[in-house]
C-alpha cells in the first residue's frame, strides 16, 4: 500500500541551500506548516547526522500553525569540485487523539500512517563580485575613525560632497597625529607629577635627621612639665613658711 501524501507544507520544498564560507556554522531554515485541523507529529532526519545540528528535530504542530526548523551545518573544508550527497527527510503523521507519549506513538506507528518528504542539500560560495562588494563595505565602515566621521558630519553638505579620497585620508592622518600628541602630553604630565612627588619625598627624607624625633620631643615635654611642678612646689613651700611666721 502506498504511503499517503505529505500533509505538511515545506518551505523550501526540495532543496536546502547553505551559503559559505564554511569556516563557521552556516544555518538554513526549514519552515513546516500544518494546514489540517489535526495535530501533526514530525521528525527531521539526515543522511549525515554528524555534519548537521537540527533544532527542533521533532515535535508537534498544532492545526493551522507553522514552525521554523534551524538546520546548522558544522564547519568543514569546502571543495567546490565535490558535489553534496547529503539529504534530509521530513517524516510526519497525524497525531492520535489523546496522545500522551510521542516516542511511543512513533514506535507503534504503522507504515501506511507515515508521510515523508525528501530534500537535497546544496552548498554555495559567494561570487567574487559579492566578496569585493563586502570588502569595500567593510573598508568604508572601519577605515575612518569616529572622530573623522564627527568632523565630516558637521561640514556643510556641499563641502562634504566635494571632499575626495585624498582629502579624507589627510584628515584621518591628521586626527591620528593629534591623538598621538595628546597621548604624549598626557604621559609627560604624568611623568612630571611622578617626578614632583619623588622630589618631595627626597626633601622630606633629607630634612628628617635634623628634626627631633617624636621620642625626643616627648622627653622635652616631660622635662618641661617636671620643671613647672618643681617651681610650684617651691612657691607653695615659701608661701607656707611666710604664713607660719605670721601666725606666730
Amino acid at each position: 500500500m502506498a504511503r499517503p501524501e505529505q500533509v505538511l507544507g515545506l518551505e523550501p520544498q526540495h532543496e536546502l541551500k547553505f551559503r559559505g564560507p564554511f569556516t563557521d556554522v552556516v544555518t538554513a531554515t526549514l519552515k513546516l506548516t500544518n494546514p489540517t485541523d489535526r495535530n501533526v507529529c514530525f521528525k527531521v532526519k539526515t543522511t549525515a547526522p554528524r555534519r548537521y545540528c537540527v533544532r527542533p528535530n521533532s515535535g508537534i504542530i498544532d492545526p493551522g500553525n507553522s514552525i521554523n526548523v534551524s538546520v546548522m551545518l558544522q564547519p568543514f573544508d569546502y571543495d567546490p569540485n565535490e558535489k553534496s550527497k547529503h539529504k534530509f527527510m521530513v517524516q510526519s503523521m497525524l497525531a492520535p487523539y489523546g496522545m500522551t507519549d510521542m516516542e511511543g506513538v512513533w514506535k507503534e506507528a504503522k507504515p501506511e500512517e507515515l508521510m515523508d518528504s525528501k530534500l537535497r542539500c546544496a552548498f554555495e560560495m559567494p561570487l567574487e563580485n559579492d566578496k569585493n562588494h563586502e570588502s569595500e563595505s567593510d573598508q568604508t565602515v572601519y577605515s575612518s575613525p569616529s572622530s573623522v566621521k564627527t568632523e565630516l558630519s558637521t561640514l556643510p553638505k556641499s563641502a562634504s560632497a566635494s571632499l575626495d579620497d585624498g582629502e579624507v585620508k589627510k584628515i584621518t592622518e591628521e586626527c591620528k597625529r593629534l591623538q598621538m600628541e595628546v597621548h604624549r602630553l598626557r604621559e609627560e604630565n604624568k611623568q612630571m607629577r611622578e617626578d614632583d612627588g619623588l622630589r618631595k619625598r627626597k626633601v622630606t627624607s633629607m630634612g628628617s635627621p635634623h628634626s627631633p624625633s617624636s621620642s625626643a620631643m616627648a622627653t622635652m615635654r616631660d622635662e618641661g612639665l617636671s620643671t613647672r611642678i618643681l617651681a610650684l612646689c617651691v612657691l607653695f613651700f615659701v608661701i607656707g613658711v611666710i604664713i607660719g611666721k605670721l601666725a606666730l
